[in-house]
Order: C-alpha cells, then sequence, then structure tokens
C-alpha cells in the first residue's frame, strides 16, 4: 500500500512538472511572436525612416530660386487675336519636403498684342480700334513631383523628370495705344496648370537649367466679349473684315531657366 502510494505521488509530481514547463514555452513562444509583430516590425520601420533621412540630408536639395525665360501663346480665338511678343519671363522659389516633393511659388509676366483695322464694338464705330497692347501677369502656387527613376536609364535619371501641379491667379490689361478716348481694361482670373519638366545639372545640388511645358486653363473674364467683333458697314450692311467674335482659349508656355540650389 505504501508503495502505491509513493508511485501515485510520484506520478503527480511528473504530470505538474510537464505541465509547468508546457506553459512555460508556450508564454515564451506568444512572447517571441508579438516581438515579431509589433517591436521588431516597427523597428525596422524607423530605421528605414532615419536612413532615407540621412540620404536626403546629404544628398537632397532643400530650397532653389529659378529665373525662366521663354513663351506664352494661346489657343483658339485668343490664339488667333493676339500677336505673342516673346520674351515671357519669371521667378519662383522652390521648397523640398523630399527627394521626390517640392512646394513652388513664384510669378511670371508675358506681352501680347491685337491690331483691329476696322471698327469693332469696344469704344464705338467712330474709328478704327488698331492696336491694343495685352499684358499678362500671373502668380502661382503648386507642387513639383520627380518621378523615381531608379529603375530607368542613365539618360532620363540625369534629366529628374517632374510633373507640375499649379493654382494661378492671372491679371491681364488691354491698352488701346491708338484709341485715347477708350479707357485701359483690366481683368483678373483664377486658374489651373498642369505640365512636366526636366532639370539638367550644371553642377550637382548648385545649378541645373532647366524646361518645362504647361498647359493652363484660366476663366478669363473677357472669354466670351464680343466687344471685338467687326461691325457692319453703316451704308452698304456689309460686315468689315479683322474682327473677331470671342475671346476663347487658353494659354500654353514653354519656358526655361535657370536654377541655383542649396
Amino acid at each position: 500500500m505504501l508503495k502505491m502510494m509513493l508511485s501515485t505521488l510520484l506520478l503527480l509530481l511528473i504530470n505538474f512538472s510537464a505541465m509547468a514547463q508546457i506553459e512555460d514555452f508556450a508564454e515564451d513562444d506568444l512572447q517571441l511572436e508579438r516581438g515579431n509583430i509589433f517591436s521588431d516590425f516597427n523597428e525596422d520601420l524607423e530605421s528605414a525612416k532615419v536612413l532615407e533621412d540621412e540620404r536626403f540630408y546629404r544628398y537632397g536639395r532643400y530650397f532653389t530660386v529659378d529665373a525662366t525665360l521663354g513663351t506664352t501663346f494661346f489657343t483658339g480665338n485668343r490664339g488667333s487675336a493676339y500677336n505673342n511678343n516673346p520674351p515671357s519671363f519669371g521667378l519662383g522659389v522652390s521648397y523640398f519636403l523630399n527627394f521626390q516633393t517640392a512646394f513652388t511659388l513664384g510669378f511670371a509676366s508675358s506681352k501680347h498684342d491685337m491690331i483691329f483695322n476696322t471698327k469693332v464694338d469696344v469704344g464705338g464705330p467712330a474709328t478704327d480700334l488698331g492696336l491694343v497692347s495685352v499684358r499678362m501677369f500671373r502668380v502661382y502656387s503648386g507642387i513639383k513631383y520627380y518621378i523615381d527613376t531608379t529603375n530607368l536609364g542613365t539618360a532620363l535619371t540625369y534629366g529628374n523628370p517632374h510633373l507640375i501641379f499649379r493654382f494661378e491667379y492671372w491679371y491681364h490689361t488691354n491698352k488701346f495705344e491708338d484709341r485715347d478716348d477708350v479707357p485701359q481694361e483690366s481683368f483678373g482670373a483664377f486658374g489651373t496648370a498642369v505640365g512636366a519638366g526636366l532639370e539638367f545639372p550644371i553642377e550637382i545640388k548648385e545649378s541645373y537649367i532647366a524646361a518645362q511645358l504647361l498647359y493652363h486653363a484660366v476663366g478669363f473674364e473677357d472669354k466670351y466679349t464680343q466687344d471685338f467683333r467687326p461691325l457692319a458697314d453703316s451704308t452698304t450692311g456689309v460686315v468689315n473684315e479683322g474682327g473677331i467674335e470671342s475671346l476663347t482659349g487658353n494659354p500654353i508656355t514653354f519656358m526655361v531657366s535657370y536654377i541655383i540650389s542649396w
């Protein structure tokens, strides 16, 4: 009887010890698994972010200033009516958040003219309207997004291709050079622009030559004006040639810039 009791007690002790070891193993496995899911994963993300920041601080650009020259032309009826007087010029600054994104601010200006060797509605039909000088001034803010060219060709990488998105405000004036009796007109309009550009380094991180092409959508106030439509001759009733029915159309700009960066 005594031997039986001792055997039973020994078996109970062995079973209790085995169960305790199994629980310890389970807790260790759970803690290890939790460490892999949370701690290790977060550490990997933080390390990658630190390495990317260090790489940007070492090789990236922080600020740029650009001086631009180019041309501005128009589509539609406005393009038919305007004679463009290049160059357009501008000045801008950019602030880089990282290798791919930069905020931009700046302004640009261009000159154009219209010639009406006929009588039109604006100013009354007394004499031919003659030369109209047009000045376009715009301010803008927007984003440049530089395309990741890591897996692309060397030539494309060297050109720093980027996309451009802008919000703009255009202010333009019409001055009637040959008609002192017609007051100057001034209009303002909001617009947007989308386009693309390339930046070729002269000295890495210091200076660049850039080219960009932009299409602008602008809500000009005189878009549907009929002030410049040709009038019919008062005696014959024949419509004079040389006017234009409206000024529909949007701007397109092509600009070349010299960029200094820090």
